[in-house]
């Protein structure tokens, strides 16, 4: 069924096409006439439209069918939905057309899909709606009485506005015994009365008649007009003036000038004479306009003396072609005759083409070719060459002139349009006519282009490098990308976002957001420069056009370092509960290395650079620091007065601003050589060894519970800590990026042990602790060395930077 159905509609489409185009060859012949009566109320029907084009109502909203006309003044209206033709206000046949018969209105009938015209016409049908009126409602006829039976005397004729059988049919007047009335037509169709004597008059009988004259039109029912008719009958005079010729045909060209009031004569018309054989005042002749309409009494004049006929008014040619005026020449006596004067008008190019614009499309989309702009129309109301037109526009547009039929044209685009390139065009339509002197007119249409989203956001750079320091506050503006879009509205309208990262272990939802309607950038918490020194990530920008269009950006964001971290002192161990204690011989050489103070600073830059200084000493002068090693090494040689027992603090500084620092403690033994025992301590009283032994029991409870603890604290440390090696998939050792370069690090510099002091760093678990594994330094194998820890095999510390520090 639904194939059927298709079928059925394709075939209507092509029935209905082939229909348009007998309509519009058909119309090209003989336009389409529809016909109303003159008076009818405004939206009544006058056809279905959608019946003449055999389209069904569903159909017919979809051609796009409207009715336009010359100076789109509309007559009629279009039912979109029913497709009647419908009239759009009440008509009077007088006020459109005058005595012009038939009365018709032209239109055009204009689908705009497909794009097709038919011409067509409304007759507006004349009802007798006016009666017959004489401008003269009392007439004075002078009749000689010696006048024969059959004279005739010429009366006016009475006006009727309506046209054909509606205007005035026949003449009638009161009954007498003298004279009847015949009913006359002249060249142009319309009639006037003649009094015709019947009988002789008798002036001594009789001296005057007063009659009525009665105008009839031929409406159903008929109206009727009345004027009095006052017949003085005079003495005899017997010769009645006769014209030179009874026609003249005389032509004028409209541009001939006129008279202003007295100032200045008019351009002669024409000159008519007639004569009379009476002598005397029965001779004497003067001329008048016979019966003329208000229009020739206001556009000629007749002087009464000599019979020149002057202009008044200008005239016309494209309001009136052509004048019929009739002269009458009156002698002294009363008797007349008369003439007829053909007045053609010469037309002349004075009036410039009119330019009617029925459609216009503005704004028209860009990348769209052959798209209708406009239709219009061109009219010239000159005649021959004079109302012949030639259009055009500028020739740098993309945009031509199609001709269309009878005088229509149709303004289409050339190429597709680039609104970024031009974003409206200024067309001037120059119509030019063939006349002498050539007219012209100029219409400007502007015509806007409508953007399409053809144009992606482009950053205003490729990359951005952002930098922020450290230990920032949450929510921090570090930075902003920017995107402009050569789109307008709101495909112009940039949104920006963070698209996926490259590293999937990167957690950069929790590090940065973005502002998407300004491209701003936010750090969400803070940052740690010994955890993360940089990372990047892609930045979109997409527009809201549809559909939408986008484009990326590379952000890198760089960590500064703040000095945040104090130095950390490796060696010696400054929170063991036994100290270590160097000893040194007594035949030590001034310069002799007592020991290294290693430390580490978990900042970088000037941050890390550290620097050591002796900060006190039991005896000064005798021991000596080096400041960008920490070497102690003996500043002099060792005497037999000098202590045994020494006890040095060395003071460890960073560069930062502000610096930070850290001590050290070294314990220093005096011995006479590396085989000489430890010198024992004094022997405590009975009553010390009993205080000391209860002191023992206390120190062991307390060692104990401290040691249960620190083993609570052991287990949970080691679970997080392979929970973490799980997840990062990390089980091997890794050199970090800081003082040193490997598993064992030999520097003799400012940061580093020598090579007599060798350390195994080790990177594992969480990415931000680090597991540093160190060695004990290698020393001659003396009596007296650090002694291990006692709970472990291993001593572990963890700083305050979350590093993992064992001493082997």
């Amino acid at each position: 069924m639904e194939a059927s159905g298709k079928l059925i509609c394709r075939q209507r489409q092509v029935l209905f096409c082939f229909l348009l185009l007998g309509l519009s060859l058909a119309g090209a012949a003989e336009p389409r006439r529809y016909s109303v009566v003159e008076e009818t109320e405004g939206s009544s029907f006058v056809t279905s439209l959608a019946k003449d084009l055999a389209l069904e109502q569903r159909e017919f909203s979809r051609w796009g069918i409207r009715v336009v006309s010359r100076g789109n003044k509309l007559h009629l209206q279009l039912n979109q939905e029913t497709g009647d033709m419908l009239l759009n206000e009440k008509l009077d046949r007088e006020d459109l057309c005058g005595h012009t018969e038939p009365c018709v209105l032209h239109f055009q009938v204009l689908l705009e899909s497909p794009f097709e015209f038919f011409q067509a016409e409304l007759q507006v049908i004349d009802i007798n709606d006016h009666s017959p009126v004489f401008l003269d409602k009392e007439m004075l006829v002078k009749v000689s009485e010696s006048s024969p039976p059959g004279t005739t005397f010429p009366l006016k004729n009475a006006e009727d506005l309506d046209v054909g059988q509606n205007n005035i049919e026949n003449y009638v007047i009161s009954p007498n015994s003298y004279f009847r009335v015949l009913t006359r037509k002249r060249s142009d169709g319309r009639k006037y009365p003649e009094l015709v004597l019947d009988k002789a008059l008798d002036r001594e009988a009789e001296a005057e008649l007063r009659l009525t004259l009665t105008a009839l039109d031929g409406g159903s029912p008929p109206r009727s007009g009345t004027a009095q008719v006052y017949i003085e009958v005079v003495d005899v005079n017997d010769n009645a003036p006769e014209f030179e010729q009874p026609f003249y045909r005389v032509q004028i060209s409209e541009d001939s000038p006129i008279g202003f009031l007295n100032s200045s004569l008019g351009s002669l018309v024409a000159t008519v004479s007639a004569r009379d054989l009476d002598s005397g005042a029965n001779g004497k002749i003067s001329y008048t306009l016979f019966q003329p309409s208000e229009d020739i009494s206001k556009t000629l004049e007749v002087n009464a003396m000599t019979g020149e006929i002057r202009l008044r008014k200008q005239v016309d040619f494209e309001a009136v072609k052509s004048y019929e005026v009739h002269i009458k020449a009156t002698d002294g006596g009363g008797l007349s005759g008369k003439c007829t004067l053909l007045l053609q008008v010469v037309d002349v190019n004075d009036n410039p083409p009119q330019v009617t614009i029925s459609a216009l499309t503005s704004p028209i989309p860009e990348n769209s070719p052959e798209i209708v702009v406009a239709v219009f129309s061109i009219s010239d109301p000159d005649s021959g060459n004079n109302g012949k037109t030639i259009s055009s526009i500028q020739e740098d547009l993309p945009f031509l002139l199609k001709p269309s039929v009878k005088n229509f044209y149709t303004l289409v685009t050339d190429r597709a349009l680039d609104r970024e390139a031009r974003v409206e065009y200024n067309i001037t339509l120059t119509v030019t006519d063939m006349g002498t002197p050539r007219l012209k007119t100029e219409h400007n249409i502007t015509v806007q282009i409508s953007d399409v989203n053809d144009n992606a956001p482009a950053f205003t750079q490729t990359s951005y490098t952002l930098f922020v320091r450290e230990n920032n506050s949450p929510a921090l503006h570090i930075g902003s990308v920017s995107a402009t879009d050569r789109d307008s509205g709101t495909n112009a309208q940039v949104t920006y976002s963070l698209l996926p990262p490259q590293d999937p272990h990167l957690p950069l939802s929790s590090l940065v957001s973005i502002n998407a309607d300004n491209g701003h950038l936010f750090a969400l918490r803070s940052l740690d420069y010994e955890a993360l020194q940089g990372f990047e990530f892609l930045v979109g920008a997409a527009d809201r056009g549809s559909p939408a269009l986008s484009s990326e950006a590379l952000v890198r964001v760089l960590v500064l370092d703040a000095n945040d971290n104090s130095p950390f002192v490796l060696y010696p161990l400054q929170n063991s509960s036994t100290p270590c204690t160097e000893l040194v011989p007594r035949a030590a050489e001034p310069g002799y290395l007592v020991t290294k103070v290693v430390a580490v600073d978990g900042d970088s830059g000037q941050n890390a650079w550290l620097s050591y200084q002796l900060l006190k000493a039991t005896e000064p002068g005798l021991f000596g620091v080096w400041a960008h090693n920490g070497e102690v090494r003996t500043a002099r040689l060792l005497s037999e007065r000098d202590a045994v027992k020494h006890r040095l603090v060395v003071l460890v500084r960073d560069h930062g601003e502000p610096p930070r620092s850290a001590t050290a403690t070294l314990h220093i033994l005096l011995v006479d050589g590396f085989s000489q025992p430890f010198l024992p301590l004094p022997e405590a009283t009975p009553a010390q060894a009993q205080t000391e032994s209860l002191t023992v029991y206390l120190v062991v409870a307390l060692a104990s519970v401290s040691s249960l603890f620190l083993l609570s604290v052991l287990l949970f440390v080691a679970v997080r800590l392979c929970r973490r090696s799980r997840a990062a998939s990390v089980g091997r050792c890794l050199v970090p990026q800081g003082p040193f370069p490997g598993y064992l690090v030999d520097v003799s510099g400012t940061e580093t042990p020598s090579q007599s002091y060798q350390y195994e760093v080790c990177l594992a678990g969480d990415s931000r602790t680090s597991e540093f594994k160190f060695l004990k330094p290698i020393l001659p194998n003396i009596q007296g060395q650090c002694p291990e820890p006692e709970t472990e095999e291993n001593s572990n510390f963890r700083n305050d930077f979350g590093f993992s520090i064992q001493l082997k």
